[in-house]
């Protein structure tokens, strides 16, 4: 990524990872910036990823993580019959909208994060296909599980708006720095 994140401050464990996941956040949120709502919904190739579609993803993936660790249900109950609306703005939602709605579930990460007795609290997994049955993870786990989806879509979203107007992350976190 082409932005810096500061070190933290002395044995801020807590602090660092949740900085690299708002760095991650930003790849994102810049990735967006300028775009009209049909352009957010366009597919530059022939994947079905959308800037759109990654911004909800995200943001549905990390209150789910949230929601796991605090052991309660996701805000969203995906399974296979509805599973390609994430990557998808359905109906009448909006980037305004999943931008304002991530930004709530993130100030929930820092909270869950910032609240917890300690970085190797754990928490079960679901009891779905492709986690390990009885399983658990820590919350250390859960940031650098977070760090890595975000990150990987931010490059999903670098390139993608590269596709629709050619801007690069460079030029975004310039106009990003100006406005």
């Amino acid at each position: 990524m082409v932005t810096h994140v500061a070190a933290e401050a002395e044995n801020d464990e807590r602090g660092a990872l949740l900085a690299f996941i708002e760095e991650q956040r930003g790849g994102i949120r810049r990735a967006l910036l300028g775009v009209t709502e049909e352009q957010a919904r366009t597919r530059p190739s022939v994947s079905e990823l959308t800037l759109g579609g990654l911004l909800k993803h995200v943001a549905e993936v990390e209150q789910s993580w949230v929601a796991r660790a605090r052991q309660e249900p996701p805000a969203v109950q995906r399974d296979e019959s509805n599973w390609h609306e994430t990557f998808q703005l359905v109906g009448e939602e909006t980037v305004a909208g999943q931008l304002a709605y991530w930004e709530q579930v993130a100030a929930e990460t820092e909270k869950l994060i910032r609240s917890a007795p300690g970085l190797d609290e754990t928490f079960p997994l679901p009891p779905d296909p492709w986690f390990p049955p009885e399983g658990r993870v820590s919350l250390r786990w859960l940031c650098l599980h977070l760090i890595r989806e975000t990150a990987r879509h931010a490059g999903h979203a670098d390139i993608i708006r590269e596709s629709l107007d050619g801007k690069t992350a460079f030029e975004l976190v310039a106009l990003a720095q100006a406005g």
